[in-house]
């Protein structure tokens, strides 16, 4: 199984690392336009094959998209990151064309591949690649639900003082600082409900903390984060390849679920070999379904900004 990365930089090399050191492919492939910078990202990365026991064949390349060819899965990172004080929203104008051009590139090398978008703002553009390729809306998948996910549960089990692998909780909606809808009401903690060992107040911090959770990195760091990233697209893509038929929040097409139409945006999902294989409805309840509606027209105004990109 192949995997291509386009976009070198922290989150896809992190995800090309994980992907190596889990087994879930048999190649990857990293694309950059940065002369030598995804070769020596593959080469690095190749050089721990003996010390963490792997077998995956990483290569790089300066934009040769004809090493992609026979691709199962291809991840889009490309585009800039997010700048301190830089909204999501702000890089669509940059990123748009560039999010374009990469997914045309890799279909006329790879046309059945899965395409897994992660270039911010995502859900914008998920829907960008959904539109101009014209490809079945079970094929373009969004990941920031996965990763939002993910800090969700971070923050909970640290509310909760307790692992976070006996946390249970996802985060829907937009993938954006005001727009994402972390559902305190449906998480867990070993099956129990997390209301029945945190006070409103808590549950309420955590969800605030979710919802700042990229942005705190980027002024942390004074770049977008990559680590946890990285491990979400990993996370999402072995899924793909494995059909592991996972249930993952991700930004995905709706017609007619959660009451939307013609929207990218993050719900779960069942995710495995044909991608997205199902839409999930949790049964949101009407405080919900109106943080849904909100969040949907923030997107949808930003989608309005692609009308020059898809003409």
């Amino acid at each position: 199984m192949k995997v291509t990365i386009v976009g070198a930089g922290n989150v896809g090399a992190t995800c090309a690392d994980v992907i190596s050191y889990r087994g879930i492919a048999s190649e990857v492939v990293l694309l950059d336009i940065k002369e030598g910078f995804a070769e020596g990202k593959a080469m690095d990365i190749m050089q721990c094959a003996t010390t963490t026991g792997f077998n995956t064949r990483v290569s790089g390349s300066t934009s040769d998209y004809t090493k992609t060819a026979g691709s199962d899965v291809v991840v889009i990172t490309s585009g800039i990151p997010r700048k301190p004080g830089m909204t999501r929203e702000e890089l669509i104008g940059i990123n748009a064309g560039i999010v374009k051009s990469v997914a045309d590139n890799v279909l006329q090398h790879s046309p059945d591949a899965i395409i897994v978008v992660v270039s911010n703002p995502m859900d914008t553009m998920t829907y960008l690649t959904l539109k101009a390729t014209g490809l079945p809306k079970n094929r373009i998948i969004g990941m920031g639900g996965a990763l939002d996910s993910s800090r969700f549960k971070y923050f909970l089990s640290t509310a909760l003082e307790r692992p976070a692998n006996d946390v249970q909780g996802m985060v829907i909606g937009g993938h954006g600082d005001t727009t994402m809808i972390p559902l305190t009401r449906l998480a867990s903690y070993n099956g129990s409900p997390v209301a029945n060992f945190l006070s409103q107040d808590a549950l309420d911090k955590v969800a605030a903390d979710t919802m700042v959770g990229g942005a705190t990195l980027t002024g942390l760091l004074g770049t977008s984060a990559w680590y946890a990233p990285g491990a979400s697209v990993a996370y999402l893509v072995d899924s793909i390849l494995n059909d592991q038929k996972k249930m993952i929040p991700c930004s995905v097409m709706l017609d007619g679920e959660y009451g939307q139409n013609d929207i990218c945006m993050g719900v779960p999902c069942l995710i495995g070999k044909n991608g997205v294989e199902a839409i999930v409805d949790v049964n949101l309840d009407d405080k919900e379904k109106a943080l849904f509606a909100k969040s949907a027209d923030a997107v949808r105004n930003m989608n309005d900004a692609l009308k020059s990109v898809l003409s």
